[in-house]
């Protein structure tokens, strides 16, 4: 199995039970996850050798959130120790047409003031395959920014396959600032992820005529971008995930992909995901579902249908890990949709 490296931040999830609203809620539901933590998990359950990189602080919080990736089977042997505190997201999950809302709580946290010397970069990515990071981890401080492309440096120095998440969270920056960043951490850049929200706000690429609001997406307007991306940033991969909202409970799922050296695009095939148990993680577990693809060997298309099949059973497990095995993958993606009982 291949050797996969992911670096962000992990964080203390408090969410409200039952759906209910942050002011009815008398106790919050725990559990710890974050963009690049997510990706790591979803590898490391499908058997391949996941290590997750990040500092978090040397107290028990920060013990309960390695701890949760060792119980993923993900190597925690490069966190560092240190800094003030582990970041922490509230969440409100919502139903019907009432939309989930985030409130963050993690300025400060040990990720953001860490630093080069925290990290043996060398040693990190030596016989790694792939490095993956997402575009939450440059938004948390400059420091963090920095850092990630330090990371980036290193492992290209080391031939590793790059993907980032483009991610964009607009309670963490502004659209113009993650343009400058990520558009220069672009170059280190193998495969792009991300949705049309993402290609717009973080590179600056809107697809024409598509309202995911509405239900209106035009693949030809994702083509053409993505063309472009790849013109602009060379990469050898452009994929991009498709939500249709009909309601926060319902969403239609999907994705696409531009292969730069086949000079094709491909659509997935589309899933219903109706009622949707927790969307925290979903984009995160098809990017972890579409890696692991490729490093199967998969060709490009069956690497898509495989992450979006991946993606599609997280809308049905709370928190942020996706826990399916590779079988369920499998059967989903193979057509057996029906969810019945297995005896």
């Amino acid at each position: 199995m291949a050797k996969v490296v992911t670096m962000g931040e992990i964080m203390l999830r408090l969410s409200t039970p039952n759906n209910e609203k942050f002011i009815q809620a008398d106790e919050f539901d725990v559990c710890y996850g974050g963009g690049e933590a997510n990706v790591a998990v979803s590898l490391a359950n499908y058997g391949h050798d996941a290590e997750f990189v990040t500092k978090v602080p040397e107290n028990p919080i920060g013990e309960c959130a390695v701890a949760a990736l060792r119980k993923m089977n993900v190597g925690t042997k490069n966190i560092a120790k240190g800094g003030e505190r582990l970041g922490i997201y509230f969440l409100e999950t919502g139903a019907s047409m009432r939309a989930s809302n985030v409130v963050y709580d993690r300025a400060h946290s040990s990720i953001s003031t860490a630093v080069a010397s925290d990290f043996d970069f060398d040693k990190i990515f030596d016989g790694a395959d792939w490095f993956h990071f997402t575009g939450i981890t440059p938004a948390v401080s400059d420091s963090a920014a920095e850092l990630t492309e330090l990371a980036c440096k290193a492992a290209k120095a080391h031939g590793v396959t790059v993907s980032c998440d483009l991610n964009f969270r607009k309670k963490l920056w502004s659209s113009e600032k993650a343009q400058k960043v990520m558009s220069n951490l672009m170059q280190y850049v193998d495969v792009c992820i991300g949705n049309e929200e993402d290609a717009d706000k973080v590179l600056g690429f809107k697809p024409e005529n598509t309202d995911v609001t509405s239900g209106e997406l035009n693949l030809k307007g994702y083509e053409s971008i993505f063309k472009q991306m790849v013109a602009k940033f060379d990469f050898k991969y452009v994929i991009s995930s498709l939500r249709v909202s009909k309601s926060a409970s319902d969403n239609g799922w999907s994705a696409c992909i531009y292969s730069k050296a086949d000079d094709e695009f491909y659509h997935s095939k589309e899933y219903r995901v109706h009622p949707i148990v927790d969307r925290v993680g979903g984009g995160d577990s098809f990017a972890g579902g579409t890696i692991c693809g490729f490093l199967d060997g998969k060709n490009f298309k069956d690497a898509l249908e495989f992450g979006v099949a991946a993606s599609a059973l997280k809308h049905t497990i709370p928190g942020d890990f996706n826990l399916v095995s590779r079988a369920d993958v499998e059967n989903l993606a193979g057509g057996d949709g029906s969810g019945r009982v297995q005896r």
